[in-house]
C-alpha cells in the first residue's frame, strides 16, 4: 500500500476515515457510498432490504440482500476509529448507526438549531481580516457556508457574491464598483469574482513592490545627503573650537600661521580689548569712589540739618554751609578730574573766588590770596 503512495482513508476503494471533523467526513462518506454502490447510500439513508421468507427457504436474491445490508455495515464499521466504533456497536442496521453518529456529533435539533444561528451569525458578521490574502478569505468563508449547508442552510450564489464584497477592505472600493457596474451579480459565479479578485490582488503586489523600492531608493539618497551634512558640520565646528583655544594652525601650503593678537581702541596698546583695559577700569573705579565718598558726606550732612529743624537761624545757616561745603567738594573732584585729563595745573577761577567768599565771608582779599580748596 505504501508503495501505490495511498494513505488510509484517502484511496477511492476505501471509505474516509472519521478524524472528528463529522461534517467534513459525512459529505465524503455519502460520495463514497453513492459513487461505490448506490443501492448501499439507499441502505444507509432509509433502512436494510428487507427480506421476507425465512431462513430455510432463502433463495439468491434474499441472499443478495442481506449481502447489500451487511456490506453496508461493514463499510461505516471500516471508517471509524475504535473510540468511534464503540459507540454504534451495539446497534443492529446500517441506518441505526448512522443515525446514531449524527445524533452524537451534531446532537437533537435544538443543539442544531443553536449552532446554525452561530454559522449563520459568524456569516453576517464575515469581514476580510487585515494582511489576509482572497484565497485565505475565501477558505475562511467556505467553511462558513458548508458549515450552514451541513446543517441544511443554503444561501444563493448571488447573496454570496455581494457578501464577499461587502467583506473587502475600504482600499478595495474602486474594484467593487467596476465589478458591481461590469457585471451582474445576481448571474456571477463565485469562481469568477474570486478570479477576478485574485488578479487584482497581484497587480497591487507588484505595483506595492515597485512604490516600495522607488521610496528606499529616495531614503538611501537623503541619508547620503543628511551624513554628507552633519560630517560638514562637524569639520566646521571643529575648525571653531581649534580657533578659539588660539592654537596654531598650517595653511594650505604647509605654513605655519599664527593668530594676531587684538589691539585696545582705549590706550591703543596689544594684547586685551577695550573691555579688559586696566586704565578704563582704573578711571571708572577713582569715578564709582568719589560718587560713593560724596553721597556718604551728603547723607550725613542732611541727616544733621533734618534732626536740628527746630533749632536757631544760626543753626540752620550752619546746615546750609554744610550743605554747601559737600557741593564745592563734589565741584572740586569733578575739577580735578578734568585738570588730571586735560591741564591740571590751572584752576577755575570761578571755583577760586566762590571757595574764597566761602572762607573769608566780609572780608576784602587780594586776587592772589591762595586759596585751599577742600576735598572730600
Amino acid at each position: 500500500m505504501a508503495a501505490q503512495g495511498h494513505v488510509e482513508g484517502q484511496s477511492v476503494n476505501k471509505p474516509p476515515l472519521f478524524d472528528g471533523d463529522y461534517n467534513y467526513w459525512k459529505t465524503r462518506m455519502e460520495f463514497f457510498l453513492q459513487g461505490l454502490d448506490f443501492q448501499l447510500w439507499t441502505i444507509i439513508e432509509e433502512g436494510d432490504l428487507e427480506v421476507t421468507n425465512t431462513k430455510d427457504k432463502w433463495i439468491d436474491e434474499d441472499k443478495k440482500k442481506l449481502s447489500q445490508n451487511n456490506k453496508a455495515k461493514s463499510i461505516l464499521c471500516c471508517s471509524l476509529s475504535k473510540n468511534e466504533f464503540n459507540k454504534i456497536s451495539a446497534c443492529k442496521s446500517a441506518k441505526e448507526m448512522w443515525d446514531k453518529l449524527r445524533l452524537t456529533h451534531e446532537g437533537t435539533d435544538k443543539v442544531k438549531e443553536t449552532r446554525i444561528d452561530i454559522l449563520v451569525a459568524q456569516y453576517e458578521r464575515f469581514q476580510m481580516q487585515y494582511g489576509e490574502s482572497i484565497s485565505q478569505m475565501y477558505s475562511h468563508f467556505t467553511d462558513i457556508t458548508n458549515g450552514l449547508a451541513g446543517f441544511g442552510k443554503t444561501y444563493e450564489t448571488g447573496d454570496m457574491v455581494r457578501k464577499i464584497l461587502r467583506s473587502l477592505p475600504t482600499s478595495w472600493t474602486p474594484k467593487v464598483t467596476a465589478i458591481e457596474e461590469a457585471n451582474h451579480l445576481r448571474r456571477m459565479s463565485l469562481e469568477k469574482l474570486i478570479g477576478s479578485l485574485m488578479a487584482h490582488e497581484i497587480n497591487m503586489e507588484r505595483l506595492g513592490e515597485s512604490s516600495s523600492k522607488k521610496k528606499h531608493s529616495n531614503a538611501l539618497k537623503a541619508t547620503k545627503v543628511t551624513s554628507e551634512h552633519i560630517l560638514a558640520k562637524k569639520k566646521y565646528q571643529s575648525g571653531r573650537r581649534y580657533f578659539k583655544k588660539g592654537k596654531e594652525f598650517k595653511g594650505s601650503k604647509g605654513k605655519e600661521v599664527k593668530r594676531p593678537e587684538p589691539i585696545c581702541y582705549e590706550c591703543k596698546k596689544p594684547g586685551h580689548l577695550k573691555a579688559e583695559c586696566p586704565k578704563l577700569k582704573k578711571t571708572e573705579f577713582k569715578k564709582k569712589d568719589n560718587m560713593k565718598k560724596f553721597k556718604k558726606y551728603k547723607k550725613n550732612a542732611m541727616a544733621t540739618a533734618w534732626n536740628n529743624e527746630s533749632d536757631s537761624d544760626s543753626e540752620s545757616s550752619s546746615s546750609e554751609e554744610e550743605e554747601e561745603m559737600a557741593n564745592l567738594a563734589f565741584m572740586a573732584n569733578i575739577d580735578d578730574k578734568v585738570r588730571e585729563t586735560k591741564s591740571p595745573d590751572k584752576t577755575s577761577p570761578m571755583m577760586i573766588e566762590r571757595v574764597r567768599r566761602f572762607r573769608f565771608p566780609g572780608e576784602e582779599l587780594p586776587a592772589e590770596t591762595p586759596v585751599g580748596i577742600p576735598y572730600s
